[in-house]
């Protein structure tokens, strides 16, 4: 049976790195997206687009050393966080900031063009309050990495504020502004929104908790599962921990609510249809 995480995050120098990836894999998963945390997580500054390149290099090397070294299929997700671009325009600028995350989401689009990535992510608007044109800088930057996107024919991850039947529509509006098929923007941390997600065309990425993914289920199953499993060692299990889309997957397949067809749905058909890849080899 093919389990796959849809965002999973790795740190060889605050985490657990290739032990998460095996608790992963003896909980029953097989497939990753393991996405890109930032710059200065993975021992680079964030001051340029260098460092950020720099940094997603070092990403794919990670991804490249879990495909050799443990049995799950992991595949890179690139980008630069809405929070390093934040950063950055407080210390250089707004300006200034702008340009090298363009210059750096090139080279994302780079990275997914030569296969070594399946997606640009995660990019999008910041979580928390920040001022108007900062907040105006990171739609037009979410924007630039969709069109990107758009150009190499791969998907975007997107991480925002938190998502409502209103945020989703005014997605839905962007998608179309941009031209990007809908079904390649996945919107990471999404609620359970699943028909709206369907509606807007654009796929909701959904913690895999036992709550979020009851009411998943009963709107149907175009969705993915994820953790958002962040790699610290201060803070275990954060957000959710490395085995639990397997486990959640394999006990909901054994209570009878979700079954064989949902299962395939969730974790092959929908990453293929997605990303492109093959799950099955």
């Amino acid at each position: 049976m093919i389990i796959f995480d849809n965002h999973f995050h790795v740190d060889p120098f605050k985490g657990l790195f290739l032990e998460a990836v095996k608790q992963f894999h003896r909980a029953g998963g097989t497939h990753l997206a393991v996405v890109y945390k930032t710059a200065h997580d993975y021992g680079f500054a964030g001051m340029k687009a260098e460092d950020f390149i720099k940094a997603m290099d070092f990403h794919i090397e990670l991804v490249e050393k879990i495909n050799k070294e443990t049995p799950v299929r992991a595949f890179a997700v690139v980008g630069v966080h809405p929070a390093e671009f934040v950063y950055l325009a407080e210390k250089k600028g707004l300006e200034y900031a702008k340009d090298e995350v363009m210059k750096a989401l090139e080279y994302a689009q780079k990275l997914c063009l030569e296969g070594k990535a399946i997606a640009i992510g995660e990019i999008g608007r910041p979580h928390f309050e920040v001022r108007e044109e900062i907040w105006n800088a990171s739609i037009e930057l979410m924007k630039y990495g969709m069109a990107l996107a758009k150009e190499a024919d791969c998907a975007v991850q997107l991480h925002t504020e938190s998502f409502t039947e209103e945020k989703f529509r005014e997605l839905g509006k962007i998608v179309r502004e941009v031209g990007i098929r809908p079904y390649r923007v996945v919107k990471h941390y999404s609620p359970p929104l699943v028909k709206i997600a369907e509606e807007v065309g654009v796929f909701p990425s959904i913690l895999a908790s036992k709550k979020a993914m009851m009411e998943a289920i009963m709107q149907g199953n175009r969705f993915f599962m994820e953790t958002d499993y962040i790699d610290d060692k201060r803070r275990p299990g954060a957000v959710l921990g490395p085995k639990t889309v397997p486990k959640r997957t394999k006990t909901f397949l054994q209570q009878g609510i979700f079954t064989e067809e949902d299962v395939y749905k969730i974790h092959v058909e929908n990453p293929e249809k997605v990303y492109g890849v093959e799950m099955e080899e």
